[in-house]
């Protein structure tokens, strides 16, 4: 996390998700912001196999979209947040929440994490 979206966190953001787990063939939706268009970004995705998601599909997005729905009703509109470490305790804690305790229907009410 970071107070700005610039092209140092989104690079190295990828680069911190690659060393977890294998991106070859990984669909990465982002706005189309300038640091989504550099092309620092554009040949790190390439050298990761990585797959830039296509502008307007809404099938590339979709899952992200929805997680994104519910982090902002189930965690962010229910708080006050008065510093920027409140907000990323809460983000935090929901990541976990949404991984290892939210049941999915989507997944056989199974959590993320007892799906993979």
């Amino acid at each position: 996390m970071s107070r700005r979206n610039d092209l140092s966190l989104v690079l190295v953001t990828v680069k911190k998700a690659r060393k977890r787990q294998d991106a070859r063939g990984v669909i990465l939706h982002s706005d189309q912001g300038s640091q989504y268009t550099s092309r620092q970004y554009t040949n790190l995705l390439k050298r990761y196999g990585i797959q830039v998601s296509r502008k307007g599909n809404c099938w590339d997005n979709a899952c992200i979209e929805n997680f994104f729905s519910h982090f902002k009703t189930e965690c962010f509109y229910l708080h006050s947040f008065h510093s920027a470490q409140q907000v990323e305790h809460a983000v935090q804690k929901y990541i976990h929440f949404y991984n290892h305790e939210r049941f999915h229907e989507k997944l056989n009410n199974l959590t993320p994490s007892q799906a993979a």
